[in-house]
C-alpha cells in the first residue's frame, strides 16, 4: 500500500530498481503428459505393434470378407462408458447390412487379434480410400443384335411400353460384350 504520495526523484528511482528485481518469473511448461511418455516408451519397445485402429485397417479385409470390407473401413476407435466402441464409415446404403451384421463383425475383428469390442457406431459417407470405379464403355449394337431386339418385342401391344423395353434392351445389349446368337436366344 502507498502510504504517502511521493514525487520525490530518488524514491521513485528506488522503487524502479526494487520492482526490477521483484518482477515475476514466467512460468515452465508443464511436464510432459503420462500419455505421450508411454507411446513414446511403446514405441522403442514395440516396434512392430502399430496402434490398434491400424491393426484394424491392415487386417479389415480378411477380417470381415470382401462383401462388407467394400462397403464399410475402420474409421477410429473410441471409448465410452460401456467400453471400447469401433467406428466404421460406411456408405449409406449399406448402413443397414453393416448394422445387421454388427456382432458377427465385432466377433472377426476381435479374432483378427484387434482386441474386444463392445459396439460399432456407424458414419454414413462415401469412402474416402477406396477407388471409384470407372464407368463401363458402351458399344455399338449390330444390325443383328437390334434386329433380334425388335423381334423380341414385337409381342407386346403398348406402343410407349415397347419402346421402353427397346431403349432398356439397347442399354443393356451396349453395356455387355458381344455374345453369340445361340447364347443369347438360349
Amino acid at each position: 500500500m502507498v502510504k504517502t504520495l511521493s514525487l520525490d526523484p530518488i524514491a521513485e528511482a528506488k522503487a524502479r530498481v526494487a520492482l526490477r528485481h521483484k518482477r515475476a518469473q514466467g512460468l515452465r511448461p508443464p511436464p510432459p503428459g503420462i500419455g505421450s511418455l508411454a507411446t513414446k516408451l511403446a514405441r522403442t519397445a514395440l516396434p512392430d505393434k502399430g496402434s490398434a485402429i491400424d491393426t484394424i485397417k491392415a487386417r479389415w479385409a480378411d477380417a470381415v470378407g470382401g462383401p462388407i470390407a467394400k462397403y464399410a473401413v475402420p474409421a477410429k476407435i473410441t471409448r465410452s462408458a460401456s467400453g471400447r466402441i469401433l467406428v466404421l464409415k460406411v456408405i449409406p446404403a449399406a448402413a443397414p447390412l453393416i448394422q445387421h451384421q454388427q456382432k458377427q463383425i465385432i466377433e472377426r475383428v476381435a479374432l483378427a487379434g484387434a482386441g474386444q469390442f463392445d459396439g460399432i457406431r456407424l458414419v454414413q459417407g462415401p469412402l474416402t480410400d477406396t477407388a471409384v470405379p470407372e464407368p463401363r464403355k458402351k458399344r455399338a449394337l449390330t444390325a443383328d443384335e437390334l434386329r433380334w431386339l425388335s423381334d423380341s418385342v414385337k409381342a407386346i401391344d403398348d406402343l410407349a411400353l415397347r419402346a421402353a423395353t427397346v431403349s432398356l434392351g439397347k442399354a443393356m445389349l451396349s453395356a455387355s460384350e458381344p455374345e453369340t446368337k445361340t447364347a443369347r436366344r438360349a
